[in-house]
C-alpha cells in the first residue's frame, strides 16, 4: 500500500471513531414507506425523535425507533459518555433499496402478474450539537433572515 493510500486509510479510521451510527439491513418494508418515517426525524434531537417514532402509528416507526436506540448505545460504547449528557441529534438518516423478492400471482385466463416484495437498508448517523460547526439553531436563524 502506498503512503498516500495508507494516510487516507488512517484518516478515515480516525474519523470513524467519532462517527456514531447504526445500520438496519434487509428490512422487509418498502423503501418509500420507510422514507416517510425517516423524514420525520431527520435533523431532530434524539429525545424528540424517539417520541415521534414511539407515537407514530406506522409500522416502520417501530423499526426506526429500535435503530435509533441502537445508535445511542453505540455512542455510549464509543465515547464512554451517557447519551443523556451528549446533546445528540440525528445528523443523517437515509434509506436505500435492498434486494427485491419477485413472486408471481395468478391472473385470469392463464396469465400471471409479477409481485415485487421490496426491502430496504436504513443508516442513521448521530452527532453532538456542539461537535457540529453549524448547529440547527444557526440554520433556522439563517432561514429567518431571508
Amino acid at each position: 500500500m502506498g503512503q498516500r493510500k495508507r494516510l487516507k486509510a488512517e484518516q478515515i479510521k480516525e474519523d470513524r471513531k467519532t462517527l456514531y451510527l447504526a445500520k438496519l439491513r434487509n428490512c422487509p418494508t418498502s423503501p418509500r414507506k420507510m422514507r416517510l418515517v425517516a423524514d420525520l426525524v431527520r435533523g431532530r434531537d434524539v429525545i424528540s425523535a424517539s417520541n415521534i417514532l414511539r407515537f407514530s402509528p406506522k409500522e416502520a416507526s417501530r423499526k426506526l425507533e429500535k435503530l435509533l436506540w441502537s445508535a445511542l448505545h453505540n455512542y455510549e460504547q464509543k465515547s464512554g459518555n451517557k447519551w443523556e449528557t451528549g446533546d445528540l441529534y440525528v445528523k443523517e438518516i437515509f434509506v436505500d433499496s435492498a434486494r427485491m423478492l419477485k413472486r408471481i400471482q395468478a391472473a385470469p385466463q392463464g396469465r400471471a402478474h409479477r409481485i415485487r416484495k421490496r426491502s430496504n437498508h436504513v443508516t442513521i448517523i448521530l452527532d453532538t450539537m456542539n461537535n457540529d460547526t453549524m448547529t440547527k439553531e444557526t440554520v433556522t436563524e439563517k432561514e429567518n433572515k431571508k
